[in-house]
């Protein structure tokens, strides 16, 4: 258990006396990852961020800074439909640490005035983050742990693991190589609207799947569904979509398009999926209310 998800690896290679320390090892960094990732871990350089980058600059790993970087120019390229900053969002709908209510529209609008990736200042000079105000806040908990995937495949891969699938809780899948007499890993997506069910399978072999639901957390209020994931844009979460199920070639890239994918839709994504050149997304979208109809949409010009 790590980043609140069951992390499970299966893994092949040409000495099986050498596998099991592989995997440990790829759990370890797994666990490095949620201690510098995290902001529900008080101790964590994302919680320290959080807690003073708004009254002075905050020095950090160049891992992190990088990986906030990162964040930001998918969020631009996006057109701002993922946001590591939604945070105040998060809080004011009652998702932190809570169940889900509907926030007043004054509450809503004091949230919205602090979130937005503009907001964040990083200085690769100084090695220091910085927020332009107070309230903003960072939430890395849609994009760490496709990276936490990245780097455990890293790890099995220095020691000379040949095929291996890593799972994150089902969220975040990355298929490595293949198992022996077969072309790819066989994943399977499970159905947005029963559990027990497969909606369809994909191949893996070298890339990653990412899949964003609306049934992992949502609230009912005066008949209306909401769920958790957040419309940057507007501070509202998104309706009239089910899952979004991606593939792309990590985990980290998966993590940021499936979030943005799934407040795009697949109409308000094309121009965005021009731009992203091996991915293939499939959005599942209600029809009635029982049941469900599948998109694809294929990225590249």
């Amino acid at each position: 258990m790590s980043m609140a998800s069951l992390y499970a690896i299966d893994a092949w290679g040409p000495d099986a006396t050498t596998l099991p320390a592989a995997v440990e090892a790829a759990f370890d960094e797994v666990d490095r990852i949620d201690r510098l990732m995290s902001h529900y871990r008080n101790d964590s350089p994302v919680s320290l961020i959080n807690r003073e980058a708004a009254r002075r600059p905050v020095a950090v790993e160049r891992e992190l800074l990088e990986f906030l970087e990162n964040t930001v120019r998918y969020s631009r390229e996006s057109g701002g439909a993922f946001d590591i900053t939604v945070g105040p969002l998060m809080r004011a709908w009652g998702f932190f640490r809570g169940d889900g209510r509907r926030p007043s529209a004054s509450d809503l609008a004091e949230a919205r005035r602090h979130v937005g990736s503009a907001r964040l200042v990083l200085n690769r000079a100084s090695g220091t983050v910085a927020f332009d105000g107070a309230g903003v806040e960072i939430d890395l908990g849609g994009i760490a742990k496709g990276y936490a995937v990245d780097r455990a495949v890293a790890v099995l891969r220095s020691r000379g693991t040949r095929a291996a699938l890593v799972s994150a809780g089902g969220s975040t899948v990355y298929g490595m190589g293949a198992p022996p007499d077969r072309d790819a890993w066989e994943v399977a997506v499970q159905d947005p609207l029963d559990a027990r069910k497969v909606a369809t399978t994909v191949p893996l072999k070298d890339r990653a799947l990412s899949v964003s639901g609306s049934s992992e957390k949502f609230f009912e209020q005066d008949g209306v569904r909401y769920s958790h994931i957040m419309d940057p844009r507007t501070g509202w979460p998104v309706r009239g979509m089910l899952t979004v199920a991606v593939l792309a070639p990590t985990g980290t890239a998966g993590d940021a398009f499936d979030n943005a994918l799934f407040v795009l839709g697949p109409d308000g994504s094309r121009r965005y999926m021009r731009t992203l050149e091996g991915v293939e997304a499939l959005f599942f979208l209600p029809k009635g209310q029982t049941d469900w109809t599948l998109r694809r949409r294929r990225g590249g010009p």
